[in-house]
């Protein structure tokens, strides 16, 4: 894989051009709307192989000394993967220029993954200062450089002295990167609105331990929601935690083990006893909720469809960690809904 020498991009060797299929999966993204948006249509165009639609992102001064070397800079490229950092913008002259951080992961047709950063200076032009014909916002120059960094991390800082970018969510990104590592293969590939998953709610608890002085700081955990997957009535989610002393955990929830007696024994009949001999933990949530007012997430496990026969628990945060205070248990097949209440802790200090 070689570079050129024009520094706005990287580009391959190529003999004998042959314009391939673009790649099944690469959207088709048109969007000048930002100068993100620019960067990550003039990527899209490469990784569907119209390369005229990404030489007419670029303004006066083209990536290439013409066309056809800059298609032939990428012959045996399959896929380029981009991401873009916090860009950064400064007026000029009738002019905005947007500075914007850029990581790419070009892969050949032999499956080899490469990883270049650098920074893309793209220009808006005053619309109302212009003469037909209209420019509309275009790249205008741009450099970015073989990285030894993965491709998740390799995305600059910022570029020259533009300000410097939001401080990254730490907690954030370990809880996602775990989520996705234990469970990306699990779970369903999108949520319910669509979007992918690994991407959480999130919620930040403040409080103090139950034997902090007056005068003692409060403390804070971050909790995460990961949405996993949607059955026919049951919906599971995964909840991960973090704090400055253990990190990122995944949270566990305590569920009582059942012995349930029926009059019939066909799990059909009038419910006879429900004894609880004992207690397991799961990683699961299913329908469950979190109520920042209450500081408590609710799970709630239908047992068929209609909701009939289903169990429930109430987790409430305090001193630092999530606990069971109540459990209710609805075991009739009645196709009515009367819970009761087989755990309650809702008094324990």
């Amino acid at each position: 894989m070689k570079r050129a020498t024009f520094a706005a991009t990287v580009f391959f060797s190529l003999a004998g051009f042959t314009q391939s299929a673009p790649a099944a999966d690469a959207p088709y993204i048109d969007d000048r709307s930002s100068a993100e948006a620019v960067v990550r249509s003039l990527y899209s165009a490469i990784n569907r192989h119209e390369f005229a639609r990404a030489w007419g992102y670029f303004g006066d001064t083209k990536p290439a000394k013409d066309f056809n070397a800059f298609v032939k800079g990428y012959d045996g490229t399959d896929s380029v993967e981009v991401k873009t950092g916090a860009v950064s913008e400064d007026g000029a002259a009738g002019s905005i220029y947007y500075s914007v951080p850029v990581a790419i992961q070009a892969t050949d047709k032999k499956g080899e993954a490469k990883v270049f950063a650098g920074c893309y200076t793209v220009r808006q032009v005053n619309a109302q200062i212009q003469e037909p014909p209209f420019q509309p916002i275009f790249i205008d120059k741009g450099a970015l450089k073989p990285s030894t960094e993965d491709f998740d991390s390799a995305v600059p800082a910022s570029c020259g002295d533009g300000p410097p970018p939001p401080k990254k969510d730490e907690a954030l990104e370990q809880a996602k990167k775990v989520f996705l590592a234990t469970y990306g293969g699990q779970c369903d590939k999108q949520d319910p609105d669509g979007k992918p998953i690994g991407e959480p709610e999130a919620h930040s608890i403040h409080y103090k331990d139950k034997d902090a002085q007056p005068s003692d700081p409060e403390r804070a955990t971050r909790l995460f929601r990961f949405f996993c997957s949607m059955a026919a009535y049951n919906e599971t989610a995964v909840y991960y935690v973090a704090d400055d002393v253990n990190g990122v955990s995944q949270l566990q929830f305590t569920e009582p083990d059942l012995d349930i007696r029926y009059e019939n024994n066909d799990n059909e009949g009038k419910v006879e006893s429900i004894h609880i001999i004992g207690f397991k933990t799961s990683g699961w949530a299913t329908n469950s909720d979190y109520d920042d007012n209450t500081k408590t997430i609710t799970t709630s496990n239908k047992w068929r469809g209609v909701g009939d026969a289903s169990s429930s628990g109430t987790y409430l945060f305090r001193n630092g960690d999530f606990s069971l205070v109540q459990y209710d248990v609805d075991a009739s097949y009645d196709g009515e809904q009367n819970p009761q209440t087989i755990i309650d802790y809702n008094t324990a200090p």
